[in-house]
């Protein structure tokens, strides 16, 4: 990846928070989350308390509905807390911010925008110069080697190209922490495993914070320095499991014994918390 590139991502953190390189921890404390109330009372998440250390890749885990996507939300200041506090480099999390970059599952890009247009918004809203959105959006093109596309329109990208501009506009705000909602879960194997090694050529890059949410379990192991398992709900986190496997990781490390062993300690916890959401469910 070009040099010019990192330094200018650094530079723009450091001149964001008047001199310092925040680097994007995340300290998340007694967060209770809670929907409705009386009788149509959903509690999401409860009395969930963890840090993820500035520069960390950490996987989310667990079964549908209990509350993954809620605990990734609250970071990113879409929902707030009932009770607790999430802060980001001890800052408290008022709302979605810039220094947050999300990417979906559904690529939620503009269609009536080109490449380029799509990229460059945040920072028009930002308030940047046209000259200098442009330059942002071409920097971040180049990155993720889609220059040649700038002028394309969405529906007219496969859904890894989407994905790429997806994340390439989440970068474009030069944030602190990247909040990713299982983005790799609509694209077919091989292109899965693709975006998975070009987003970890990004993070190794540029050392930022990434969160990701994910249901599948190898893809949790591939990527994550730690992978968080959360219980059936009310959803709190139950596991905190690091995965020393070499980096750079390729494909083939998925046949390894100490994979395959992660592997079987993820599905279980996993398979216990089925069962007992499965469970609340019939009784």
């Amino acid at each position: 990846m070009n040099a010019d590139v990192i330094s200018i991502y650094k530079n723009k953190i450091a001149e964001k928070n008047g001199g310092q390189e925040k680097r994007g921890r995340i300290d998340i404390e007694g967060v209770s989350i809670i929907f409705g109330s009386g009788a149509d009372e959903n509690i999401a998440v409860t009395e969930t308390s963890l840090t993820i250390n500035p520069g960390e890749f950490v996987c989310i885990l667990g079964p549908s509905g209990c509350g993954k996507s809620t605990l990734l939300n609250s970071i990113a200041g879409y929902v707030t807390p009932s009770s607790g506090t999430v802060l980001v480099d001890d800052d408290e999390v008022a709302g979605p911010g810039p220094d947050r970059g999300m990417v979906f599952q559904q690529y939620s890009l503009f269609p009536w925008k080109t490449v380029l247009e799509n990229i460059a918004f945040g920072p028009k809203l930002a308030g940047c110069s046209p000259d200098e959105c442009s330059s942002i959006a071409n920097t971040f093109l180049a990155m993720i080697g889609l220059t040649k596309i700038a002028n394309t329109f969405p529906g007219e990208l496969s859904g890894g190209m989407q994905q790429r501009v997806g994340i390439a506009r989440a970068l474009a705000n030069y944030p602190r922490v990247l909040l990713m909602d299982e983005p790799f879960g609509a694209l077919d194997a091989q292109t899965r495993i693709m975006m998975q090694e070009s987003l970890l050529n990004i993070w190794a890059e540029f050392g930022i914070t990434v969160v990701f949410v994910t249901h599948d379990v190898d893809e949790a192991i591939f990527l994550a320095d730690r992978i968080l398992v959360m219980s059936a709900s009310p959803g709190s986190v139950i596991a905190d499991l690091k995965v020393n496997l070499e980096r750079p990781r390729k494909p083939e490390l998925a046949t390894s014994h100490d994979f395959v062993e992660l592997k079987k300690q993820c599905l279980g916890y996993i398979r216990a918390e089925s069962l007992k959401a499965f469970e609340q469910v019939g009784a």
